[in-house]
């Protein structure tokens, strides 16, 4: 049976008409695009480069006016700093002597003896950090201690510190300095308690054993001038009074000289002490230390050993003899005749001490003898 085939172009003209019609949609492709081309490059305008940021001239954020946050070392210093003087003899700016803490609105302060008696006879003025100045009048001091107090005279009411305890003070506890190390007034360190009980000659001299004391020692910075200011606990209230710095017998330069900067060795008088004999000096001018009626040195073996006992006195009366070597004081070890004398120190006149004696303990009441002068 016959069949009609469709009407299409001959075999030979197939692909002349495929590639003619791929070439015509490519030729029209290619016009399309040339002209979206033309029409979009019609509509450009002249390009312009946004400016490259920059923090010079960006705005400056919103002032910071909230309070510093409880507990921080900004907080103390925005607590304390108002209460801190630097005390320099009147003569000129140039004779700084050292720093003090005001513990009275009516201008009573605290600060360290040889401070006052550094000033080579001249009057001492006292300048706040608000730009006040008071010509300041000694009321008390006691060498023993290291402890004086004086008052600004005519200055009217002025911030007062909140004075807190030391004898809860933890090793590790962060502390705060406050004073005006070579003239820098209002000067702030920070640091850590590094030791407690640390047996100190009274402003880091070799003095008398009389003069020992029961030292806070701390790695805040102290160097001349912030002594007699506070030292200070993250809560704002002083715990003690920066007295003395430690430095080695040589610089090591081969000429004798001894360095006077900063070693991270400070230490400060605790404040239990310090309010004990400030308070007696602001009422009497004078004060009382604590005697055991004992006479030490140094024992080979670690300990005070007893080369003389006072007729009449606590240890006589407490049944301590001469050749005993005391090693403890109410649970604390004693490990120096200098140790022994920090712990009468600073215990209060009055005070039962056990002491533990060789193999024995001995309980002896400490007397007081007046010392400090107007």
């Amino acid at each position: 049976m016959d069949t009609e085939e469709p009407d299409r172009a001959p075999r030979h003209l197939r692909g002349g008409l495929f590639f003619g019609a791929l070439l015509l949609v490519l030729v029209i492709g290619g016009l399309a695009g040339a002209v979206g081309g033309y029409l979009a490059g019609s509509n450009e305008q002249p390009s312009t480069q946004a400016p490259t940021p920059n923090s010079l001239d960006a705005p400056p954020p919103a002032q910071h006016t909230a309070a510093a946050p409880a507990g921080t070392v900004e907080a103390a210093a925005q607590h304390v700093l108002p209460t801190v003087v630097e005390l320099q003899s009147s003569g000129g700016r140039g004779g700084v002597t050292g720093s003090g803490v005001v513990f009275s609105h009516d201008g009573l302060i605290l600060t360290n003896e040889h401070v006052v008696t550094g000033g080579g006879g001249d009057p001492l003025v006292a300048y706040w950090q608000d730009g006040r100045t008071a010509t300041v009048r000694v009321v008390g001091t006691d060498p023993t201690s290291d402890l004086a107090v004086v008052r600004a005279e005519g200055v009217g009411e002025v911030p007062a510190a909140n004075f807190g305890r030391s004898d809860d003070l933890r090793v590790g506890q962060q502390v705060v300095a406050f004073g005006a190390p070579f003239r820098l007034a209002g000067t702030v360190t920070t640091g850590i308690v590094s030791a407690l009980h640390r047996p100190t000659r009274a402003g880091g001299g070799q003095g008398e054993q009389a003069t020992v004391m029961d030292a806070v020692q701390t790695d805040a910075a102290i160097n001349p001038g912030n002594s007699g200011g506070p030292l200070v606990a993250l809560d704002g209230t002083v715990v003690a009074i920066n007295s003395a710095i430690y430095s080695p017998p040589t610089s090591g330069l081969g000429n004798g000289e001894e360095p006077r900067g900063n070693l991270g060795l400070g230490f400060a008088i605790p404040i239990d002490q310090a309010k004990r004999i400030g308070r007696d000096l602001a009422e009497k001018g004078t004060t009382t230390q604590s005697v055991l009626g004992v006479s030490v040195r140094d024992d080979p073996r670690r300990g005070a050993v007893v080369i003389e006992v006072t007729p009449g006195g606590p240890g006589q009366r407490a049944g301590i003899q001469t050749g005993e070597v005391i090693t403890g004081v109410d649970g604390r070890p004693i490990d120096s005749a200098d140790a022994l004398v920090a712990a009468v120190h600073a215990a209060a006149p009055g005070t039962t001490l056990s002491l533990a004696a060789g193999s024995r303990t001995v309980r002896a009441t400490l007397d007081g003898k007046q010392v400090g002068r107007r």
